[in-house]
């Protein structure tokens, strides 16, 4: 790919940058530390992670290729210290392994959509603005949103929207986009938005948009996001070393609410009940870094309003398990 004219600095304000860089410079400091940024995107916090610790590598990973070619013009100056990967986070140890490591100090994932695809206009994610209805993160393979919505049947639909968007209306959603493709083919978000404003009863429409949550189902579908992040999340705890750290930033309730599960279920002791010592093959693998999720504060969000939804939560590795 040819060089762009993009600034990504210009284009993304990371979220939650200061805490972050908190929560990582404890094993960012270790000697011959390696730490991977599971959605590089635009590269904002893997720069800051590279310019404040200068004994650091860092391996990014992003399916989309857009983003690895501004993300890596802007770490360029970080030479072989910054390592680019072309891969969905949840090929996180195979691309670790190609990378020429066996192990991590600490991992970040900042889920969901990026800056530079919501800016976008043409790659279909924002309802706001009619484009045609791609949705895919990796443009060169999957369907595309505008072929889900021509071929799944009504009760597909529905699931799609009641699971990923945990949207009421999806019955009524999806029986109104059934009809309006059979007499012609959904190919652009205003269409999609025209069909769900006219299912959608005046008293919710005053309420909230009706786009946000089948918009959001839909990129979720197309993408595989919560199948992906559930194979990534493990994978990349079981990479991490003793004292290694995850972070995770979700901006919807199912990931954060599967991030939660995962952290705890690891940071919990496996002792079976009335056992009257714990052994120490039972003790917990992990210990949570927050309690519970935490939020940007009301001044970062007044700032960037990409950081409103964030749910924060991190935690330490305490022991490696041997199989």
């Amino acid at each position: 790919m040819e060089p762009t004219d993009i600034d990504p600095s210009h284009l993304h304000t990371p979220v939650l940058l200061e805490r972050c860089l908190e929560l990582l410079a404890p094993v960012a400091e270790r000697p011959g530390a390696v730490i991977v940024d599971a959605t590089l995107g635009m590269g904002g916090h893997s720069t800051a992670l590279l310019e404040s610790h200068p004994g650091l590598t860092l391996i990014g990973l992003d399916r989309d290729r857009q983003a690895l070619q501004l993300a890596g013009e802007r770490l360029a100056r970080f030479g072989p210290r910054a390592m680019r990967v072309h891969a969905v986070y949840d090929e996180i140890a195979s691309a670790v392994r190609r990378s020429g490591f066996n192990a991590i100090d600490g991992v970040l994932f900042d889920l969901g959509v990026s800056s530079l695809q919501l800016d976008d206009a043409e790659r279909g994610f924002a309802y706001a603005q009619d484009a045609p209805l791609d949705m895919r993160m990796n443009q060169a393979e999957g369907d595309t949103a505008a072929e889900v919505l021509a071929v799944a049947p009504e009760g597909r639909l529905r699931a799609i929207f009641e699971r990923y968007g945990e949207e009421p209306l999806a019955a009524r959603y999806a029986r109104a986009i059934v009809a309006a493709r059979a007499d012609a083919p959904i190919e652009r978000s205003g269409q999609l938005v025209d069909i769900l404003q006219r299912a959608t009863p005046a008293a919710v429409r005053d309420q909230r948009h009706p786009a946000k949550r089948v918009f959001q189902a839909l990129r979720v579908e197309v993408n595989g996001e919560l199948r992906a992040l559930e194979r990534a999340i493990p994978a990349a705890m079981d990479l991490l070393t003793a004292g290694g750290r995850i972070v995770v930033m979700s901006y919807q309730s199912l990931e954060d609410r599967f991030v939660k599960r995962e952290l705890a279920r690891r940071s919990k002791s496996t002792a079976p009940a009335g056992l009257p010592i714990e052994l120490p093959e039972h003790r917990p693998e992990f210990k949570l870094l927050t309690r519970g999720a935490e939020l940007a504060s009301e001044e970062e969000r007044e700032r960037n309003s990409r950081a409103i939804p964030v749910r924060l939560r991190a935690a330490e590795r305490l022991r490696v398990v041997t199989q």
